[in-house]
């Protein structure tokens, strides 16, 4: 993909505990890793947890906050490399929570476009940037939402399987039609699936009968090696790449691929 223009997939959902984070650096580590892609990961969540995920949270690190709020953010200051080959971050902390408001009262210039001006300067860099967004419209994930071309969102099997959605799916739409005319829904994918649970079982297949949203073949199954992970603080795949949750990641991806026809 040298040569070519960043791709930037906005990983996000509502709902907080659908394994959003765990997902994004699962994709973004397996991009790099299996595929040998160049990729940014991008925390844009103010809990900071894909940063702590893969190492690099500090309560004083500089990251997603100054891109929000300065007006020529230093990206060679604010991208850092991580353990990983092809795998470089964009860290964030509760300081976002601060330069979102303070990005709502500046009315000198445009608010929705600040993280895609930002990561114009370094996309000749990477193949993909993927972006971990927090459960909520705020104007940070607008500015995710502005400068994606694909959006995906985990779901959790639950009888709140669909809370948010239909907001999330109007923001989508609402984003495409102001702001990013290349913004495409790709669709959900199930996390923590358990095919002997019925009531999972029964849930994903409602869900996939609706065709209310585009559903994605592969699902997440459920696997302890996951929450091991996270406090190992490792992506999954490296933790435990014959798990389950990790082979269903690297489907996962793969179907993403191949809708991108690559």
């Amino acid at each position: 993909m040298n040569g070519k223009k960043m791709r930037v997939l906005s990983v996000i959902n509502l709902k907080g505990g659908v394994a959003k984070t765990v997902s994004s650096v699962a994709i973004a580590y397996i991009l790099a890793e299996v595929f040998h892609f160049r990729v940014l990961l991008v925390d844009n969540d103010k809990q900071g947890d894909a940063s702590r995920g893969l190492r690099r949270r500090s309560e004083d690190g500089r990251g997603i906050a100054e891109i929000m709020t300065a007006r020529r953010p230093e990206m060679a200051e604010l991208v850092q490399h991580t353990d990983f080959e092809n795998l470089d971050i964009i860290t964030s902390n509760m300081k976002l929570l601060k330069a979102n408001l303070e990005v709502l009262l500046d009315q000198s210039r445009a608010q929705q476009t600040r993280i895609g001006k930002a990561l114009a300067a370094v996309a000749d860099q990477y193949d993909f940037c993927v972006i971990d967004n927090a459960p909520d419209i705020n104007i940070s994930t607008i500015n995710a939402l502005a400068c994606s071309n694909d959006v995906i969102v985990p779901l959790e099997v639950d009888d709140n399987t669909t809370e948010g959605l239909a907001e999330l799916a109007e923001q989508i739409e609402s984003t495409r039609e102001d702001l990013n005319p290349g913004l495409t829904f790709r669709g959900c994918f199930i996390t923590k699936f358990d095919a002997k649970n019925e009531a999972h079982a029964q849930g994903a297949e409602k869900l996939e009968a609706d065709g209310k949203y585009p559903i994605f073949h592969t699902k997440i199954r459920a696997s302890r090696k996951v929450s091991e992970s996270t406090f190992a603080r490792l992506p999954i795949f490296l933790y435990s790449r014959r798990s389950a949750a990790s082979m269903d990641y690297l489907e996962l991806v793969k179907e993403y691929l191949k809708m991108l026809e690559m």
